[in-house]
C-alpha cells in the first residue's frame, strides 16, 4: 500500500525528500488561508509578563542613569523636584554586590558544612547501598543480567590502580 506525500490531511506531514535529504513539514490549510491553524490564537501570559518584565527593567535603568547623572539644575528645569539624595545611587547597588556576595559566601559555607569528611563511611555508603548478592549464573548459551548493586571501593581501586602487590 504505497501512500503518496501529497494527502490532504489536516494533520502536519513530515515528508522526507529524498533528493535533497530535507525535511519539509506541509499543511495545505496554511496554504490556503494565509494564516497557520492553532488550537490557541494569541500570546501566552509567561511571553507577557516576560515582555512587560523586559521593557520595565530597560525603562528603569534609564531613569536611574538620568536622575544618577543629570545635574540639579537640568532636573529642576524638567520639572523633577522630589527625588532620592545622589548616595543613593552609588550605596544601592554597592549594598546589593555586597549581600549577593556575603549570600554565596554563606551557600558555599553551608555546602562545606553539610559534606561529610573525606575519611566517613558515609561518602561511600547509605541508606540505598546495595552489596552485591550471590548469583549463580545458569548453565547455557543465554545469561541473564546481574542484580543492581554497587562496586566496592576495593573491586574499583583494583581495577584502576592494579593490585599492589
Amino acid at each position: 500500500m504505497d501512500e503518496s506525500p501529497s494527502l490532504n490531511s489536516p494533520k502536519r506531514i513530515k515528508s522526507l525528500s529524498k533528493e535533497r535529504a530535507t525535511v519539509s513539514f506541509s499543511d495545505h490549510d496554511d496554504k490556503a488561508s494565509g494564516f497557520s491553524v492553532s488550537e490557541e490564537h494569541g500570546a501566552k501570559p509567561s511571553e507577557v509578563y516576560g515582555f512587560v518584565v523586559s521593557i520595565s527593567t530597560v525603562i528603569i535603568t534609564v531613569i536611574f542613569f538620568i536622575w544618577a547623572y543629570l545635574p540639579e539644575p537640568w532636573l529642576h528645569y524638567v520639572g523633577i523636584t522630589y527625588y532620592p539624595s545622589r548616595y543613593w545611587a552609588l550605596a544601592v547597588p554597592a549594598y546589593a554586590l555586597v549581600t549577593v556576595l556575603l549570600a554565596m559566601a554563606f551557600y558555599f559555607g553551608l555546602n562545606f558544612m553539610a559534606t561529610p569528611p573525606s575519611t566517613s563511611l558515609n561518602i561511600m555508603f547509605d541508606e540505598y547501598s546495595r552489596e552485591p548478592s550471590s548469583f549463580v549464573p545458569m548453565e547455557g548459551d543465554e545469561q541473564p543480567i546481574e542484580p543492581i548493586s554497587d562496586i566496592g571501593i576495593n573491586k574499583i581501586n583494583d581495577l584502576m590502580f592494579g593490585s599492589a602487590n
